[in-house]
């Protein structure tokens, strides 16, 4: 024991107990230590315990990475690839887990191993369990002033050029060293990485209803679509232009399924109108931008997004007979998040980079 802890406490960077005659006392660092991996190890017990209460003992971490491997991958060569390991050790470290659970991990499918309801819901917290752990380092690098681990931020299109730009260079004031990686991608995909950890936060347009219940979100400001066009274009001067005539353009619009998308279809539902048939779906407003300007095309777009464009004269706003309601822009976290003060200052100042936007319009 006293071997395990002297290692623990290399790796921690310092002293994580005090040692007084009458016993040992928490340091600060061992303090935050404490913390999360407290928060980790009651969600992995619980899990363990739900598929066979021998795991809580007996399930290794070798054979958790593996887990959570072959949940992402669904196969053992790619898994085993991940982790840098050999594919029989992969496979090897899931039959024995299979073996001590006393039930079925992941079946054998067409397209790969498939994994069980029991494999999900473990996977799922062994992977929020790690990034407990990863989280932890951040925690004490804070505990000696330093600045350590990563902020992963989900950016959905409109985040990415209004709210964002603005909190991160106020961030990176406070935080210079602080590593930040900001992804993109489908809305869909960026959940997933939230809901395992992956991915700290997702900024952009909120989803109504939610599609799951272990996500929160929080409202940081409102927006309306505009529809835009490039300098020029024949209805710029038409005055206002109604559904009829919108109905016949060609238009760069959002993907189906995203919450624009669906405003942009039910304006003309709501008219008896057919779609527009002419449509290229695009999440890019640099795209959309330079569509725009080589063609007659519309756009449908968030209004904040429009501003820096028209701004700079490279759009147009319409005089469109629209009414599109208003949307919120927010963030989505995880219900039982615990950030870092690192995350939680970057949360504030995203909460201050939207207070400063003015109703939408």
């Amino acid at each position: 024991m006293t071997q395990a802890l002297r290692r623990l406490e290399e790796e921690a960077g310092g002293p994580l107990f005090t040692r007084h005659r009458t016993g040992f006392q928490l340091t600060p660092r061992g303090e935050a230590f404490a913390a999360r991996i407290r928060r980790a190890m009651a969600r992995l017990d619980a899990a363990l315990g739900d598929v066979s209460p021998r795991l809580t003992v007996t399930a290794s971490l070798a054979q958790l990475r593996a887990l959570a491997a072959m949940f992402e991958m669904q196969n053992f060569t790619l898994a085993a690839r991940a982790l840098g390991l050999a594919q029989p050790t992969v496979h090897r470290a899931i039959t024995e887990l299979e073996r001590q659970a006393g039930v079925r991990l992941f079946e054998r499918t067409a397209t790969g191993m498939a994994p069980t309801r029991a494999s999900a819901t473990l996977a799922r917290a062994v992977q929020l369990a790690f990034a407990e752990m990863d989280q932890a380092e951040a925690d004490l690098a804070d505990v000696d002033g330093r600045e350590a681990g990563r902020i992963v931020i989900g950016a959905l299109p409109l985040s990415r050029s209004v709210v964002l730009p603005r909190a991160l260079a106020r961030f990176r004031q406070d935080r210079p060293g602080q590593r930040i990686t900001v992804i993109d991608g489908p809305y869909d995909e960026m959940l997933a990485g939230l809901r395992r950890g992956a991915i700290d936060m997702i900024l952009g347009a909120l989803r109504d209803p939610l599609p799951v219940r272990d996500v929160e979100q929080q409202v940081l400001f409102s927006d309306r679509l505009a529809i835009v066009a490039r300098p020029g274009h024949p209805l710029v001067r038409a005055g206002r232009v109604g559904a009829d005539v919108l109905q016949a353009q060609g238009w760069v619009v959002p993907g189906a399924g995203t919450p624009s998308r669906q405003q942009f279809d039910g304006y003309f539902l709501r008219r008896g109108l057919p779609l527009p048939s002419s449509v290229i779906e695009c999440g890019s407003i640099l795209l959309m931008r330079e569509l725009l300007q080589q063609s007659d095309l519309l756009g449908c777009i968030s209004g904040r997004q429009s501003e820096a464009e028209i701004a700079n004269g490279l759009m147009v706003r319409l005089a469109a007979e629209v009414d599109f309601p208003e949307r919120q822009i927010g963030l989505a976290l995880r219900r039982d998040w615990e950030p870092t003060r690192s995350q939680s200052l970057l949360l504030t100042r995203l909460r201050e980079a939207a207070e400063e936007i003015g109703p939408a319009v």
